[in-house]
């Protein structure tokens, strides 16, 4: 069976000798030594001004929204994974949706400031499959309108844009480090921030809001990563140039065999070092994107329908017409993408997505 991803594992061997040292600490979680050490870690190899290591991706994006939203009215993308929604409706504020751009499958930039009203407090904006936002017109219409920003950068881990790290644009930016995901810790995730004062407030809400063990600063919640989780990360990083170097020949491989003149690609951002973590394809109509997809299945292989449907159909959502993002998620699909796919691996996907196009 061919899935949609693989986890990478790092040597069992290696992996242990982080969790000896778990035992002889005999400390598994509230801020231990592996935990530290792997914000330290992340903080030099992404290059970032700070970082909070947590439990998985999706509680930075609802203490951002909690802190930042002010339950009003979040302008956001109907294109990315669920949580992304689902974060800001919890966190009882409401989603404004703006359509996406159809090349670049980010928010439309054009379109944010029509739909600002008196109740917009935030823009959270997704980095799809690791493609940057417009990240300079965003501020500008930000600052203009007196907004905060919020990335939600699950996919960006290691993405650089004009030679910074992507997790540096925004007031926040949050990433997943899911065992689906390019780096990971099994379950966890990250929230970075340039603001001194955002950070320490983004810190004690992901520890109940603790100052020191008796005194809290204010309300928070149980943000807090495993060390058990931190062994994992720490036992992956020193793979990760190889990982990234391995993904990026899967995707020449099938840039160089795919009929792409009957399929859209992914359009990078200019100036944009990209990470790999992700390749979608886009079909001329969900007819033919079903059709590939199951003479795939028939033969054990699982491409994922990412992401299908488009936020603005939930039933928990008010809806709302959203031409572009409609029309993508009913025709992008992503392929198998992960360290260990064989050439002849790809040479069977490509051959049977290429006779069905």
């Amino acid at each position: 069976m061919i899935t949609v991803t693989k986890t990478f594992l790092p040597p069992l061997e290696e992996y242990n000798k982080y969790l000896r040292r778990v035992w002889e600490n005999q400390w598994l979680t509230n801020r231990g030594e592996l935990v530290i050490a792997l914000e330290q870690k992340l903080k030099e190899y992404l290059n970032v001004s700070n970082i909070i290591v947590t439990n998985n991706g999706t509680i930075p994006l609802q203490i951002a929204l909690k802190l930042l939203g002010n339950r009003g009215e979040i302008i956001t993308t109907p294109f990315s994974y669920v949580a992304t929604s689902a974060a800001i409706v919890w966190e009882n504020c409401t989603p404004v949706f703006v359509d996406i751009h159809p090349e670049y499958l980010t928010i439309d930039e054009t379109k944010i400031e029509d739909a600002i009203t008196d109740k917009t407090t935030a823009i959270l904006a997704t980095h799809v499959f690791g493609n940057p936002c417009n990240v300079e017109i965003i501020e500008i219409i930000a600052q203009k309108h007196n907004l905060k920003v919020i990335y939600d950068a699950a996919h960006a881990f290691g993405v650089t844009y004009k030679e910074k790290s992507l997790f540096e644009y925004g007031d926040i930016s949050t990433c997943s480090f899911h065992a689906t995901k390019l780096f990971h810790t099994g379950e966890g995730g990250a929230m970075f921030t340039k603001d001194a004062n955002l950070y320490h407030k983004f810190f004690y809400s992901h520890n109940f809001g603790h100052n020191g063990a008796l005194a809290f600063h204010d309300v928070g919640i149980n943000g807090k990563i495993s060390e058990l989780n931190a062994a994992m990360g720490l036992a992956i990083l020193p793979y990760l140039e190889n990982i990234i170097s391995e993904r990026r020949k899967v995707i020449d491989y099938y840039n160089q065999n795919l009929n792409l003149n009957k399929i859209q690609l992914l359009k990078l951002r200019a100036d944009t070092q990209w990470n790999y973590s992700y390749y979608p394809v886009i079909f001329k109509s969900e007819e033919v994107l079903l059709k590939v997809e199951g003479k795939l299945n028939d033969n054990q292989i699982f491409p994922r329908r990412y992401f299908y449907p488009s936020l603005n159909k939930l039933s928990y959502i008010k809806d709302s017409e959203m031409p572009q993002s409609e029309s993508v998620s009913c025709r992008v699909l992503c392929l198998p993408l992960y360290v260990g796919l064989s050439v002849q691996e790809l040479q069977l996907i490509i051959s049977i997505i290429n006779e069905n196009l």
